[in-house]
């Protein structure tokens, strides 16, 4: 083996532990056939009850919603929806599944009295006939007094329960990126289905149309109610608006208010220029008052740049040039010279007489600039105090004038819309539209009998495959070659099949010699090769077979194992067994025959306790007198003596021993053989108590050569799929005696 046994006896989890698809596979072939009988029988039970279900006949309805209504008259209306947005299908597909829509139908058919659609009386549930069946055979108990319904009452009844199953019984759908909604009913009645879709449509629409109106109808009350006050506020403020052109006597504050505004305008403007006049000549004032020299006043930029003064500097000038270029040629006392300085000094008393009086004309004009702000500054004041009184008059003009203007406004659209209203009183258009009326069905629409049955096949199939994987996982039994690899990690060195006999009782010892039993007999001889071709570098002839618990068939295994080593050679099968032997039972042997006990204790010779079986050519030592210390026996010098003098006289040694889990005493008869082989019954006992009587060989040294599946029942489906790669070799399965 590649892998140390104590590891795969002991680690805990590994890779081998871990199952794979091919063995979920492999579990359920083998549970095949009690997986089909499962679903076959629940198929079966399903189809009853299917067959058995009353049809059910849908037809259906189908409705355009129209989102663009087209306008006949050009009018608003007042019931509307925003048919452009996009949960507009939306809500009327909730609509068309509201419990009122049901209501107006079943009330359209009178469906709560139609048989066909609720059916006869409902039952009484199980509970209140269980307590009214006590009641009447046991009176003595209080009574508590039914609760008698008036007839509307039972009415509201009869309709709720038929509003209930009729909204069961409906199914509304969209169909995608369309405007259209399908109604879809299913009854017990192909005809039924077909009205009741139908009714459906034409309440919805109907609905819708009479909502409209309902709201047309509200809002004309509204409407009215309304114009009436709003008439009276008109009025009220169309003679407060007059009471005050009245009261001012204005006829049109826009001009006189405009007027007002321009003449402020100017009278400030003129201010401006007087007070920048006022400014000018109130410096030239200062100046001249202050005593300077004319020569000083001529200075004056104002003065400077005056007209008259610059034509009387234009003549200064020129008078002086003439007397500078005469004064080059003639003296001062020549005519000329002195005709032209006369000239200059007229010129220049002329210039201070034109000082003098600019200086007089600039006081005059100080004076009157001042007279005339102080007259601009008033007329500028009553101005603005008249153009402030006529801002406030129009300003109130104006709110009034805006209250008027309101309420008449108000007034004509309430006036409008009820006039609009009532011409809308007569046409109201419908959101949607019958595209194809319900149609009674000749096939039902359910139940589908066909696809019921197949998929309760399928359910139960699944349903039995979970069960037998369930199962396999909580089985802790070894059932195959691969659970001894992978579980025990032992060799597989042959499979004993199962053969049927009474219950209570053994099977027959000479089972390998019947030539019916041709399974067994093969399987016997496979287990003697496999046992040869073990170890053929050493010699193996004290062969122990063991198990984990009693009953797994140790010593039929130990017994038959013999019959086919006999063939070969020398045998003898010793029981070692001394606590509850089975050999010397098996070949009738009485109980008062001495055997290992006696041998062992030297109380009898071994012809004395040696048995001939001439049937089988081996021979047989039984346990003898059963000691009350066996273990001791069996651990003696003297016992292992004996078995080295049996191996002298012997090829094969067979010795059958107690279970190992029971007690230790296969521990010790393993110390004087050479191979030990380990019986598992399949499927019964757990891999935990297997791998605790192999641990207990290791724990003190022994090699255990072997496992031998025992009582492989070949009859089970599975057994190709458990033991194919090791007992089809030789065609055990398909054998037939």
């Amino acid at each position: 083996m590649t892998k140390d046994f104590r590891e795969v006896l002991f680690d805990s989890p590994s890779e081998n532990d871990a199952l794979d698809l091919k063995q979920y596979i492999k579990t359920v072939k083998a549970y095949s056939g009690r997986i089909f009988i499962l679903a076959l029988a629940f198929t079966t039970l399903c189809a009853v009850v299917v067959l058995r279900m009353t049809p059910q006949f849908s037809s259906t309805a189908t409705l355009i919603i129209e989102a663009n209504k087209a306008n006949v008259v050009s009018i608003e209306e007042v019931y509307g929806l925003d048919t452009e947005r996009k949960d507009y299908m939306q809500t009327q597909y909730e609509i068309l599944r509201s419990r009122k829509i049901a209501e107006r139908t079943v009330e359209s058919l009178s469906l709560h009295n139609n048989i066909d659609f609720i059916g006869n009386e409902p039952s009484k549930p199980f509970l209140k006939s269980l307590t009214s069946g006590a009641a009447e055979l046991l009176p003595f108990l209080p009574q508590s007094e039914a609760k008698t319904l008036t007839e509307a009452e039972t009415l509201a009844l009869q309709k709720k329960r038929a509003v209930n199953k009729l909204i069961q019984s409906v199914s509304v759908a969209m169909v995608k990126n369309t405007q259209i909604l399908k109604i879809t009913v299913t009854t017990t009645k192909p005809s039924l289905s077909a009205d009741i879709a139908n009714a459906m449509a034409d309440v919805f629409i109907e609905s819708h149309l009479q909502a409209k109106l309902d709201m047309t109808e509200k809002a004309t009350r509204f409407l009215t109610n309304s114009l009436d006050g709003l008439q009276q506020k008109l009025q009220q403020s169309e003679k407060t608006l007059s009471e005050f052109y009245e009261e001012n006597q204005v006829v049109n504050l826009d001009g006189v208010v405009g007027l007002a505004a321009t003449e402020l305008e100017q009278l400030n403007k003129q201010l401006l220029e007087a007070q920048t006049s006022l400014e000018f000549n109130s410096l030239i004032y200062k100046q001249t008052r202050a005593g300077v020299s004319i020569e000083s006043l001529a200075r004056i930029p104002e003065v400077l740049n005056h007209p008259l003064i610059q034509d009387v500097r234009r003549e200064e000038s020129r008078a002086l040039t003439k007397v500078s270029e005469l004064a080059k040629t003639y003296g001062p006392k020549h005519p000329t010279m002195i005709s032209a300085q006369a000239e200059l000094d007229a010129i220049q008393e002329t210039f201070e007489r034109q000082i003098d009086s600019l200086i007089s004309s600039i006081a005059t004009q100080y004076t009157v600039s001042q007279e005339r702000v102080t007259n601009l500054q008033q007329e500028v004041s009553e101005a603005k105090a008249r153009f402030r009184r006529l801002a406030a008059l129009d300003n109130k003009r104006k709110t009034l004038e805006r209250e008027r203007d309101t309420n008449q406004q108000l007034y004509d659209s309430f006036f409008t819309r009820l006039k609009e209203t009532d011409e809308l009183g007569g046409f109201e258009s419908a959101n949607a539209s019958v595209l194809d009326e319900a149609l009674a069905s000749s096939v039902p629409s359910k139940p589908n009998k066909k696809l019921l049955i197949i998929a309760a096949f399928v359910l139960s199939s699944g349903l039995g495959v979970v069960l037998a994987l369930v199962m396999d996982f909580l089985n802790s039994g070894i059932r195959s070659v691969e659970d001894v690899e992978r579980k025990l990690g032992q060799r597989m060195l042959g499979l004993i099949p199962w053969l049927a006999h009474k219950k209570k009782t053994d099977l027959p010892i000479r089972t390998f010699f019947d030539g019916k039993q041709h399974q067994f007999a093969e399987a016997v001889r496979t287990l003697r090769t496999s046992l040869s071709l073990l170890n053929l570098e050493r010699d193996q002839q004290a062969i122990m077979v063991t198990s984990s618990v009693p009953k797994e068939g140790k010593t039929t295994v130990s017994i038959n194992l013999a019959f086919a080593l006999g063939q070969l050679d020398k045998t003898i099968i010793v029981e070692a067994d001394l606590r509850r032997p089975t050999v010397a039972k098996q070949f009738n042997v009485p109980s008062y025959q001495p055997g290992v006990a006696n041998l062992v204790l030297k109380s009898h010779t071994f012809e004395e306790c040696l048995i001939k079986d001439e049937d089988s050519n081996i021979d047989i030592l039984t346990a003898g007198t059963i000691p009350s210390n066996p273990q001791e026996l069996l651990a003696s010098e003297a016992f292992q003596e004996l078995i080295s003098e049996l191996k002298t006289q012997y090829k094969y040694v067979v010795i059958d021993t107690a279970p190992t889990q029971a007690v230790s005493d296969s521990m010790i008869v393993a110390n004087s053989c050479d191979s030990v082989l380990y019986v598992v019954k399949a499927d019964s006992t757990s891999d935990k108590v297997i791998k605790s009587g192999l641990s207990r060989f290791i724990q003190v040294g022994h090699r255990v050569d072997g496992v031998i599946l025992n009582q492989v029942n070949l009859k089970k489906s599975d057994v190709a799929q458990r033991y194919g790669g090791f007992y089809d070799e030789y065609g055990y399965t398909s054998h037939k005696s």
